[in-house]
């Protein structure tokens, strides 16, 4: 993965990110320096042999409960890791790499596939990504801007 050349740049601990490979401007995420890699909501995840490679299909909606904009997406499978969650649960998860916009900065980030329904972000940045510039100010939110109105209601249902 590339590294990014930028150095320091702000980030609250909620930002607005988007996923410009999967076609998503505007996803919600929690930034969160307690976890290595970053994780996305996904589901339908169906594992499949391409060319002799192990890729993996999934589906994003970027929305809290609900399934409007919904994006399927193939990747390679870059690493399977078993995952400690905060409330001590292990899980097997698939690893991809993916391009994320953070505070207007892309950067390549490893991204674990679950399922987050439970879970107030659709996404966690982790560490790896983090460490690509970022600095966090705990105290913050949305350094990189708000996303539109009509987004931010969709993100509640509205």
């Amino acid at each position: 993965m590339t590294r990014s050349s930028h150095s320091n740049t702000s980030t609250g601990w909620r930002e607005w990110v988007g996923l410009p490979e999967l076609g998503i401007e505007w996803l919600k995420a929690k930034i969160d320096t307690g976890a290595r890699t970053s994780s996305l909501h996904a589901f339908d995840v169906h594992e499949f042999d391409r060319d002799g490679e192990e890729w993996v299909r999934f589906t994003v909606c970027p929305w809290q409960d609900s399934t409007a904009d919904a994006v399927v997406h193939e990747a390679r499978v870059h690493d399977r890791r078993a995952v400690r969650s905060s409330s001590g649960h292990t899980e097997h998860r698939i690893v991809v790499t993916m391009r994320v916009r953070l505070v207007g900065h892309d950067v390549d980030a490893e991204v674990t596939l679950t399922n987050r329904d439970e879970m107030g972000f659709r996404m966690l940045i982790g560490r790896e990504a983090l460490r690509q510039g970022f600095l966090v100010d705990p105290a913050r939110s949305f350094l990189g801007g708000r996303a539109p109105r009509e987004m931010r209601n969709r993100n509640r249902g509205r």
